[in-house]
C-alpha cells in the first residue's frame, strides 16, 4: 500500500475507532494483537512501558514531587525509598515531609536545620525509640548502693541525685526554698545559710515547693516574677517571691473544697501552667486566670501520682509501674515494672530525671536518669533510657 493510501486508511480507521464503545475498542485491540507478530509484539510492549510506567519523580518538577510525596504516610515513603537510586534521593532530600513526620511522633522540631537527609535520620531513630516505647523496651535499670540506712528522701537537679527532702532554689536570687512536716515553708539566704522567712498557712506536710519564674501576665503577677508554689495533702498555695522577703500568699488551689479529695506528692509548674494528680486523674490549671483547663482520667489504672509533665508526654506511676501518657490523645503509651517499694507520704522517696524529653523527644534528650526510688534495702532504684542501638 502506497504511503498517501495508508495514510487515507489509517485517518478513516482511526475515525471509526473513535466511535467505537470501549468494549468495542478493547475487541478490537485483541483482535489486532492475535494477528500481531513478534516485531509488532514488542513494539507494542516497548510503547506500553513508556506510557504506563512513567517515573513521574523524575519527570515532574521538584516542587510538584514534594507536594505528592506530603500525602503519603512515613512508612510508605520509607518503601518508596527502595524502588530506586532517583527516588530514594528525592524522598530523602523533601525536608517537610520527615520533619512533619517526626512532629507527628511527638519529637521537637527545629525549624532552622533544613538538611532532610538528617531529618530522615532523625525519624528512623524516632520510629525506634517509640517502637521500644510501646514494647516496653525503652528502659533498663541499675541501682546504686552504699547506705547503710534506708534513705527517705531524694533530690534530682542538673544531673545530680542527692538525699534531701522538698527543697528548690535559684541563683539569681540567692534564695533556697524548703517544705517541712512542721507545715511551714521556708525561704533561707543561699550564700549565708540564713533562715530569711517562714511562710505559713498549710495544715498539712509540705511535700513539694518549686521555685519558677512567672512566664504569662495577671492581675497578681507579670512575666518574670518569681513565684513560689508550695503543695500540701489538700492544697497548693501560690506565693510571690523576689529579692524582697515579706510576701502573702496569692492564691490558694485545691480539688475538692471539703478536703475529700488528696492530691498526690508531686507537683509540675513551667511558668505557665500548673499540674497536680490526685484520685480523680490529673489536674491542669492556667497559671494567669488559676481556671482548670483540663482533667485527664485514667479509667482502666487509677491513682496514678505524676512525675512529670511537658508539651507532648507526662510520666507517671504507681506502686506497679512507670508510665508514660500521651497527652495528645491522652493515652498511656508505655509501661515499665517497679519492684516492691514504698511510695512514701510526703513523696520525697522518689522522683523523676531529666525531663526535657516530655516536651518532646529530639534524638539527644532520651538518655540518661528517668525514674528513682529509695528502696528497702537502702539502696536506690533506678530506672535509666536504653542507649541507642
Amino acid at each position: 500500500m502506497e504511503r498517501k493510501d495508508f495514510e487515507t486508511w489509517l485517518d478513516n480507521i482511526s475515525v471509526t475507532f473513535l466511535s467505537l464503545t470501549d468494549l468495542q475498542k478493547n475487541e478490537t485491540l485483541d483482535h489486532l494483537i492475535s494477528l500481531s507478530g513478534a516485531v509488532q509484539l514488542r513494539h507494542l510492549s516497548n510503547n506500553l512501558e513508556t506510557l504506563l510506567k512513567r517515573d513521574f519523580l523524575k519527570l515532574l518538577p521538584l516542587e510538584l514531587s514534594f507536594y505528592l510525596l506530603k500525602w503519603l504516610d512515613p512508612q510508605t515513603l520509607l518503601t518508596c525509598c527502595l524502588v530506586s537510586k532517583q527516588w530514594n534521593k528525592v524522598i530523602s532530600a523533601c525536608t517537610e515531609v520527615w520533619q512533619t513526620a517526626c512532629k507527628n511522633l511527638g519529637w521537637q522540631i527545629d525549624d532552622s536545620v533544613q538538611d532532610a537527609l538528617h531529618w530522615k535520620k532523625v525519624y528512623l531513630k524516632a520510629i525506634l525509640r517509640m517502637k521500644q516505647l510501646e514494647d516496653h523496651e525503652a528502659f533498663e535499670t541499675s541501682s546504686l548502693i552504699g547506705h547503710s540506712a534506708r534513705v527517705y528522701a531524694l533530690y534530682y537537679k542538673d544531673g545530680l541525685l542527692c538525699t534531701v527532702f522538698s527543697v528548690d532554689y535559684n541563683d539569681e536570687l540567692d534564695i533556697l526554698v524548703s517544705g517541712s512536716a512542721d507545715f511551714t515553708v521556708k525561704v533561707w539566704a543561699l550564700s549565708a545559710g540564713t533562715c530569711l522567712n517562714t511562710l505559713t498557712g498549710h495544715t498539712e506536710w509540705v511535700t513539694k515547693v518549686v521555685l519558677q519564674k512567672c512566664k504569662v501576665k495577671s492581675l497578681l503577677h507579670s512575666p518574670g516574677d518569681y513565684i513560689l508554689l508550695s503543695a500540701d495533702k489538700y492544697e497548693i498555695k501560690i506565693w510571690p517571691i523576689g529579692r524582697e522577703i515579706n510576701c502573702k500568699c496569692l492564691k490558694t488551689l485545691s480539688v475538692s473544697e471539703d478536703r475529700s479529695i488528696c492530691l498526690q506528692p508531686r507537683l509540675h509548674f513551667d511558668g505557665k501552667y500548673i499540674v497536680c494528680s490526685s484520685a480523680l486523674g490529673l489536674y491542669q490549671w492556667d497559671f494567669a486566670s488559676y481556671d482548670i483547663l483540663r482533667v485527664i482520667k485514667t479509667p482502666e489504672i487509677a491513682n496514678l501520682a505524676l512525675l512529670g509533665f511537658g508539651d507532648i508526654f507526662a510520666l507517671l506511676f504507681d506502686n506497679r509501674y512507670l508510665y508514660i501518657m500521651d497527652l495528645r490523645t491522652e493515652s498511656l503509651i508505655s509501661r515499665w515494672p517497679l519492684p516492691e517499694y514504698r511510695k512514701s507520704k510526703r513523696g520525697s522517696s522518689f522522683l523523676a530525671g531529666e525531663a526535657s524529653w516530655l516536651n518532646g523527644l529530639d534524638g539527644h534528650n532520651d538518655t540518661g536518669l528517668v525514674f528513682a526510688t529509695s528502696m528497702p534495702d537502702h539502696s536506690i532504684h533506678l530506672v535509666l533510657w536504653k542507649e541507642h542501638s
